[in-house]
């Protein structure tokens, strides 16, 4: 059975609906043969990322960055799951195995910086996107909601039988 697994960062109440309607969609009853594993980004392991076959990831936008939560998941699993560094020290686009990833942001103002330092660290991971980032601003509507069951949705059915 395929592993889908969804590490999130939801302080709020807002955040938190945008990250049920994904899990709702992950568990969509049409999927079949999906095991949807969730995970607050803080307790998220390399183990947990290793046994996945694709990954949801969401984020809060801080200060036009990604939630220090979701950053600390990525400092303490990146080498294990395959992380690429070059001679630098900086990440550079990884080889190997291209397990699909999907994304969603919510930000007051703004979400680019967060979504471009996610995709950033990404890029230098042996995962692809599989779907559009999910970009949220201000108060998470209906219409938001349906895109985020979309997405869960989504992710989950490229891994279904």
């Amino acid at each position: 059975m395929a592993r889908l697994l969804i590490v999130h960062h939801s302080p709020t109440s807002t955040v938190r609906s945008l990250t049920d309607a994904v899990v709702a969609g992950a568990h969509d009853d049409a999927i079949e043969g999906v095991e949807v594993v969730v995970r607050p980004a803080l307790e998220a392991t390399a183990d947990d990322v290793v046994a996945a076959d694709g990954l949801l990831l969401g984020t809060t936008a801080n200060f036009g960055y990604m939630s220090g939560a979701l950053k600390h998941f990525f400092d303490s699993t990146f080498l294990d799951v395959g992380g690429a560094l070059g001679d630098d020290g900086s990440g550079v686009p990884a080889g190997g195995g291209k397990k699909p990833f999907g994304l969603w942001v919510h930000g007051r103002y703004d979400t680019a910086g967060a979504v471009r330092s996610v995709l950033s660290i990404v890029q230098a991971l042996p995962w692809t996107q599989a779907a559009p980032t999910l970009e949220v601003l201000g108060e998470v509507t209906e219409v938001h909601t349906a895109a985020a069951y979309e997405l869960g949705a989504t992710m989950a059915a490229l891994l279904s039988d």
